[in-house]
């Protein structure tokens, strides 16, 4: 190691031996796909379920409640209400899941790279032994992402990724349109359950009594289970970025080395610029892949798909 800084390990807190740099370096040679996604078996099958739940919602909603309805513009302005809610859902669960959360260059703790940094006397940088990659503050290492995360927050199986610095938005987004859709497909049940008694069961819907009182009871469970999942975590992650404060931070109970920002700036962090409609839109900053290459003409202006 140079005299002019220090290099610390900080999982085990102890400083890098020289003769076990050149194995660092050559153990750190990963490097990052263009596609974010995670290849875990059991947040595959959670994000998977979690699609079927919605889709099982909106077949019950669509075709076993307003489908059959007397009223027209009933079933046309709920229908549209929940499908659209319904989307916006699993935009914000596909964005989430496929955005990277904030991850550090994997592998960057070597020392070429250590001396471009062009760091003061004295002054101290973390590392990785996991992930190989220089540790900035506030980022935590996932054992399921294998990367070192900015601002981790957790890492959530039902959309098979960490919640971190670059996807938080849209993983709040996804908590506040499944606990708006959970809560509409509850007050449906509830109406359209009041409409088959009265009629004793008759003309109320074109399944079958029996079929139909099983799938409007699961989606009772359904929906009021993750009504109240989503309402706590959508709650618990509006106070962390209030309090410009992770989840595992909380849980550690680490005295804050940063300034904290205020209410007002931290939600601008998260959701960018100041408010308006885009805060609540999952498409917001999307950009989509280029299929044909930039082409220029002699007579006309470049063009790109």
């Amino acid at each position: 190691m140079s005299s002019g800084h220090r290099q610390r390990d900080v999982e085990q807190q102890r400083p890098l031996l020289d003769g076990a740099e050149e194995a660092v370096e050559n153990s750190c040679n990963a490097k990052p796909p263009h596609l974010w996604f995670i290849q875990d078996c059991c947040g595959m099958v959670c994000a998977f379920i979690t699609w079927c739940l919605v889709f099982f919602a909106d077949f019950v909603v669509t075709f076993v409640m307003l489908l059959p309805s007397k009223s027209f513009w009933y079933a046309v302005v709920n229908g549209v209400v929940f499908n659209s809610l319904a989307m916006l859902a699993l935009a914000s669960h596909l964005r989430t899941m496929l955005t990277d959360p904030g991850a550090i260059p994997k592998g960057n703790a070597t020392k070429k790279h250590m001396e471009s940094l062009q760091l003061k006397p004295g002054e101290v940088i973390y590392k990785c032994p996991k992930c190989c990659s220089i540790k900035p503050e506030r980022a935590h290492h996932c054992s399921i992402c294998k990367r070192c995360i900015r601002k981790m927050d957790h890492h959530c199986p039902w959309v098979n990724n960490c919640v971190g610095e670059k996807n938080q938005r849209f993983f709040v987004l996804f908590t506040m349109y499944i606990a708006f859709i959970s809560g509409h497909a509850l007050a449906l049940c509830g109406y359209q359950f009041i409409a088959c008694v009265r009629v004793q069961w008759r003309e109320c819907s074109d399944f079958s009594p029996p079929v139909t009182m099983m799938l409007m009871i699961f989606l009772c469970m359904e929906s009021l289970l993750f009504l109240t999942f989503t309402a706590v975590v959508f709650s618990t992650q509006l106070h962390s970025i209030c309090n410009d404060e992770t989840e595992i931070e909380g849980l550690k109970n680490e005295r804050p080395t940063w300034e904290r920002r205020t209410r007002w700036a931290g939600l601008r962090s998260v959701f960018g610029g100041q408010p308006s409609l885009l805060w609540i839109s999952p498409f917001a900053g999307l950009k989509l892949p280029t299929f044909l290459p930039k082409r220029s003409w002699k007579n006309g202006a470049a063009f790109s798909v």
